[in-house]
């Protein structure tokens, strides 16, 4: 069964198919895919959607979609996920992407807190890492606030992304209190 998380001001939930045409726009938004080596084409994002909606439905956990309770808007996705085989640290990461409109206010931090918990307090987890572009103070400084630390003897180059400033990458750690 897939799990929801509540905070006081956002819903974490499955994936439903009214989300699809915000996913898209957000993902086709150079601001929101500045970390990424590219925009996603409408298809790539309803394929990431429903892969999204997969993963949920078969371990209750992974990305959900972040809306706003108060009003319903869809704002983003927030979640955990096994770190990408390709990268030479493994664990569980937490992750975020949040609509521009969205931006600023301290919902992914606020996201991200409540995933964190579930990760330690639902799942067990010893730690949870949040890995990034070396340039994105952005998502850094969520992590910063969260209470992560930064590791950088765990920096690594991506080389799933194009040569360039996207391949160096940073890792931050939490362990369970």
């Amino acid at each position: 069964m897939t799990s929801e998380l509540v905070t006081e001001r956002l819903r974490l939930r499955q994936w439903t198919d009214d989300d699809l045409a915000g996913w898209v726009a957000m993902n086709a938004d150079p601001r929101v895919r500045e970390f990424f080596p590219e925009v996603l084409t409408a298809e790539q994002a309803a394929a990431s959607l429903d892969a999204f909606r997969s993963d949920l439905e078969a371990r209750g956990w992974g990305w959900w979609a972040l809306e706003v309770t108060a009003t319903g808007e869809f704002i983003g996705m927030a979640g955990l996920d096994p770190v990408d085989e390709e990268a030479p640290v493994t664990g569980v990461e937490a992750g975020w992407r949040l609509a521009a409109t969205a931006w600023g206010h301290g919902y992914a931090t606020e996201a991200a807190r409540a995933v964190l918990e579930y990760g330690f307090h639902e799942l067990g987890l010893p730690e949870i890492l949040a890995i990034t572009v070396t340039g994105n103070a952005r998502s850094r400084a969520v992590m910063d606030r969260l209470g992560m630390t930064y590791d950088p003897a765990a920096d690594f180059d991506d080389l799933t992304a194009p040569p360039g400033p996207l391949r160096p990458s940073v890792v931050y750690r939490l362990t369970a209190l």
